[in-house]
């Protein structure tokens, strides 16, 4: 028997149409994978079944839940559905949390208004839940807030706020896409141990093929609001049938053209025994002032036109690195060059500031949301010496945002109208229009869709051999890194513990944590193999 069954699901918004007659259906105690790339209509799928859809929706079909048609519920009806029989987990698990209330009362929360308990009993099966997800409350305190998890007990956080209250179904939305390899296999191996022991049905929305390859029963592929592949997961294997479903597979296997000739040996970035501590905050009035050291004694070079990978779990010291080479941290030992000048942290000079530029893991919290897009990628002209005329703006904008993918027109919008696939692709574009020597990529292609980071890759590839443009890609997705990198540096808590060609490191690594990440980390083809 089905636990949900969509039948002839559409649904337009303020008349464009977003979903058209889906259909599909998932029983308990089973993993439906549902791909596509940004727009195809997997996460509108998902808001459909909980009714959380904006103004100016229409919405028809059917939504069966365990006999019941969640179409034909109120709102009243539908907020003891939500949380109660079917569970959510967002992909931001910060903008799913409240950062002003501990975790605690936020996963007590659910229990007290579905059960109706006192606060004693919530926060006793709020514990138990959170211990049930890997974190006792002996380690992890029911009073920590939001702010004092890393991301992957975050998204422990969210998750155990869906399952708090037992539900019939879960509804995983990307929720393992910001994640370092070794959290993300922990967390999928989480999901799956929870399907099996409260035999729930899981619908998991992703754009990455080798997660659904381990883990999903059944597949399905959407494009334009439409499914065009349905079948169990071992249809990877036996030959996927649309053309659609082919090209995403392609691209998931993907690999860019990349200079791996004779490189410069001129060295661009040159970091020599870089040391920054933090204070830690002291438990007593009377307590000794304790420092915690996020990067010990680090030395490595980049030189002109390589690509180099930087890889490490959360809280290894990779963003405390990226902040030193751009010059916005203080260092307490050593010293930065960039093309032979100093990087003086604080007051960075022209010159040096256009000579590196960034593209940060989240584009949108670097983007001015008040301004056009025209704008926010022409901000780094301002350290070019000579000044450009409209035209000249114009015709450099145009070019630039064609280069990534985007039309012209699309200058003329504000970020919010844009999907984050395509606010990366503009936070790219800004990084690309002074034509630096060096980019710092973090986590930069991590939220796009397969097919568009093929793309994207490729660019990269072209302008590094076009312009001999350095890339210091800092990513916990080492697949990539391993297709796109000359060397790579592995990083654990604040030292890096093995470095070279990175061809060497992935297929004969030395040190026991690279070994751990390699293995961690989701194989397409190794999935795949075990599905034939």
């Amino acid at each position: 028997m089905s636990l949900i069954k969509i039948e002839n699901l559409s649904l337009s918004i303020n008349n464009h149409e977003i979903l058209n007659k889906i259909n599909f259906k998932t029983s308990a105690g089973k993993i439906l994978g549902i791909i596509g790339e940004s727009g195809s209509g997997k996460s509108m799928t998902a808001n459909s079944i909980v009714q959380l859809l904006p103004k100016g929706s229409k919405i028809s079909g059917k939504i069966i839940l365990e006999n019941q048609n969640l179409l034909d519920l109120s709102e009243k009806q539908m907020c003891k559905i939500r949380g109660g029989e079917i569970g959510f987990i967002f992909q931001e698990p910060m903008t799913a949390l409240n950062p002003l209330k501990n975790i605690g009362d936020q996963v007590a929360e659910s229990i007290s208004l579905h059960f109706n308990y006192g606060r004693k009993k919530s926060l006793q099966l709020a514990s138990d839940t959170l211990e049930r997800v890997g974190l006792p409350q002996k380690l992890f305190s029911l009073s920590r807030f939001p702010f004092e998890l890393s991301g992957g007990q975050r998204q422990r956080v969210v998750i155990a706020m869906a399952i708090a209250t037992k539900p019939k179904l879960l509804i995983a939305d990307e929720p393992s896409t910001a994640l370092d390899v070794t959290t993300q296999a922990k967390l999928l191996k989480l999901l799956k141990k929870l399907v099996v022991e409260d035999d729930i049905g899981l619908l998991m929305i992703t754009h990455d093929l080798a997660v659904i390859a381990e883990m999903a029963d059944d597949i399905i592929i959407m494009k334009n609001g439409q499914i065009v592949e349905f079948g169990q997961t071992s249809i990877l294997a036996k030959g996927l049938k649309n053309p659609y479903s082919k090209s995403l597979f392609d691209a998931s296997n993907y690999r860019p053209k990349i200079n791996m000739g004779q490189l410069s040996e001129k060295p661009l970035l040159v970091i020599k025994n870089l040391t920054k501590e933090y204070d830690i905050k002291q438990k007593g009035f009377f307590s000794k002032k304790e420092k915690f050291k996020a990067v010990k004694n680090v030395s490595f070079q980049i030189y002109e036109g390589e690509n180099v990978g930087l890889v490490g779990e959360s809280g290894c010291g990779k963003s405390t690195l990226t902040r030193a080479i751009l010059g916005l941290d203080h260092l307490d030992g050593g010293s930065i060059f960039l093309d032979g000048d100093v990087i003086i942290q604080g007051r960075v000079a022209k010159d040096s500031r256009k000579k590196i530029q960034v593209v940060f893991q989240d584009p949108y919290g670097s983007f001015n949301p008040r301004h056009q897009v025209k704008k926010i990628i022409t901000e780094p002209l301002y350290l070019l010496k000579t000044k450009m005329n409209k035209v000249a703006i114009k015709d450099l904008v145009s070019e630039i945002l064609l280069s990534v993918g985007l039309k012209p027109e699309d200058g003329e919008k504000f970020i919010h109208e844009f999907s984050g696939g395509q606010r990366q692709r503009i936070a790219i574009a800004r990084s690309l229009i002074i034509k630096p020597k060096l980019i710092i990529l973090d986590e930069a292609v991590s939220a796009l869709d397969v097919s568009v980071r093929s793309q994207i890759l490729d660019l990269l590839a072209k302008l590094s051999k076009d312009y001999n443009l350095s890339y210091l890609f800092i990513s916990h997705d080492l697949s990539l890194v391993k297709s796109i990198t000359n060397r790579v540096f592995v990083m654990q808590a604040g030292e890096i513990v093995e470095s070279g060609k990175t061809l060497d490191i992935f297929n004969m690594p030395q040190h026991n944590y690279t070994k751990t990440l390699i293995q961690s980390t989701p194989n397409l083809n190794s999935a795949i193999k075990k599905l034939n």
